[in-house]
């Protein structure tokens, strides 16, 4: 891999993050019944999650179950009803994920809130599992429950593999417990 390939990926991941940071939130939900799509009143949250990397036993050779600690950066509503995130993830196993992705709040009522999302990013395996690439995807979704000063409480199970993209793609799931909290600037 050609390094000058590796710097024109990071820096234009670095001017999309710096466009998504001064950006103004977007004022939009749509709503089905007492189900609405969209957090527009939610402020910029930091999470914090903890739990278990390759969780679901296979049959890989160097497939392991490891902690996973997780830290992300969400920023809110800003693309319509998408909400933007930054995240970095490491594992008992010296695994790193650093990734960005898009998540869609899923209002059921005032205090439920389910989140399916998408990330991609880079990923070093350190001693734990192969998934067969350094560019990795993750889909999942995250079930939260909001209280009245915005924190959430929650889990999250995600899917991570690299979709394809080299002959090794065993893939990996992982299950976390989140906490956000609020954050305003």
């Amino acid at each position: 891999m050609k390094l000058s390939w590796i710097v024109y990926r990071a820096a234009f991941c670095a001017v999309a993050a710096a466009a998504l940071l001064a950006a103004r939130p977007a004022m939009a939900q749509v709503s089905f019944g007492s189900v609405t799509f969209g957090s527009p009143g939610d402020p910029p949250r930091v999470a914090l999650e903890a739990g278990a990397f390759d969780f679901i036993p296979s049959n890989h050779p160097d497939a392991r179950t490891a902690a996973d600690l997780r830290g992300e950066y969400r920023f809110g509503d800003r693309l319509w009803i998408l909400s933007p995130f930054i995240g970095a993830s490491g594992t008992s196993d010296g695994a790193f994920y650093g990734y960005f992705g898009f998540g869609i709040d899923i209002n059921f009522g005032r205090n439920w809130v389910l989140t399916p999302n998408a990330a991609a990013g880079y990923f070093y395996r350190g001693g734990g599992t192969n998934l067969g690439s350094f560019w990795e995807f993750r889909t999942g979704a995250e079930l939260d429950y909001r209280f009245e000063n915005q924190d959430r409480l929650g889990i999250a199970v995600h899917h991570m593999s690299n979709a394809g993209l080299t002959q090794r793609n065993p893939g990996e799931e992982s299950a976390v417990l989140v906490y956000t909290v609020p954050v305003s600037w």
